[in-house]
């Protein structure tokens, strides 16, 4: 089913104010969860929404929490999270990078003990919408294996990298595994094979099964031991520049709360040669023989564009038992 934007981000401020949220926060967090799914991401978006009233509840997400500076050198900062929504610190500490850099060509927000900041990808559009080059990141609860290893010691840790362009941003929004751990419990939840294998079962062999690679918690990481390097070195970088709890210390709470992020800006040249270089590189990608033919080769955040105009016209689609259970909170 579908549902109106505005209906989805209403209920959701509605829900956000119930739990002790000011008018001004419960609109960004309602706005945000809203966005989140009208561009396709339901898994951080309607879906994640329960959760996230969840963490409020039991004091994980604390809705007064705002964030306070700790240090500051040049153009890098550290801030404290003080367990605020992971969303509203998250678009403070991007926002303070977007400022830096315009002051200094570059820059770098780190900040610890926050909160999950649902999509990734979100901070990204918000850097590329300033004009800015973005890159953030942020560790997670341990939920993925080291390669060569059987158990979870490694955080799913998202990785954005956004290029402002006239025609589209392009914006990569990943996690280190193949499938995020919302998306294989989409997968899940519709009875649905994953197109391609994400993990291993119970016997150790590759999958396309969610509930066996999620009953096993063996994800299978991007580009494989790389995928699981380039976790372990996010992880590295999150935890020293901010000073926070390391996916380690994350995981010992058994919640995920608490987690580091670092907001990255570059201050972009948005000249015509830079325009130029960057259409040449699309249009050049876009030259590749088909490997079915029909299809399309797209770069990162395209997709999102067609989702965000498909859903303002028709409706945001929505988990029917999802969408009950948020109009009963």
């Amino acid at each position: 089913m579908t549902v109106p934007f505005e209906k989805l981000r209403s209920e959701f401020k509605r829900v956000l104010l119930s739990l002790g949220f000011s008018e001004q926060k419960a609109e960004i967090c309602a706005t945000t969860f809203a966005e989140n799914s009208r561009d396709g991401v339901y898994t951080h978006g309607l879906n994640r929404f329960p959760t996230f009233v969840e963490y409020v509840k039991k004091g994980l997400v604390n809705p007064g929490g705002e964030p306070t500076k700790e240090s500051a050198f040049g153009s890098l900062e550290q801030w404290e999270g003080n367990s605020g929504p992971g969303i509203l610190n998250a678009r403070f500490c991007m926002a303070r990078a977007i400022e830096l850099a315009n002051e200094n060509g570059i820059s770098c927000v780190a900040i610890r003990n926050t909160n999950h900041w649902m999509r990734a990808g979100a901070y990204g559009w918000q850097a590329a919408d300033a004009g800015m080059i973005g890159i953030c990141f942020s560790n997670t609860i341990a939920n993925l294996p080291p390669w060569g290893g059987i158990d979870p010691r490694l955080g799913n840790n998202p990785l954005v990298i956004a290029v402002p362009r006239k025609g589209g941003h392009v914006v990569l929004d990943m996690a280190i595994s193949q499938y995020s751990v919302g998306k294989l419990n989409q997968y899940r939840s519709n009875h649905q094979p994953l197109p391609e294998p994400g993990g291993y079962d119970a016997e150790g062999k590759l999958s396309t099964d969610a509930a066996a690679i999620l009953q096993s918690q063996r994800l299978l990481p991007i580009g494989f031991w790389k995928g699981s390097g380039l976790s372990l070195v996010l992880d590295l970088l999150a935890t020293v520049l901010s000073q926070g709890k390391s996916t380690a210390q994350v995981t010992k709470t058994e919640n995920e709360s608490g987690v580091s992020q670092v907001f990255i800006c570059i201050k972009s040249d948005s000249g015509e040669h830079s325009s130029h270089l960057i259409e040449e590189i699309i249009a050049y990608t876009k030259t590749s023989r088909l490997v079915k033919e029909g299809e399309s080769i797209s770069y990162p955040g395209e997709n999102t564009l067609r989702t965000r105009e498909k859903s303002l016209k028709e409706g945001v689609l929505v988990d029917e038992g999802v969408w009950e259970k948020v109009l009963g909170l």
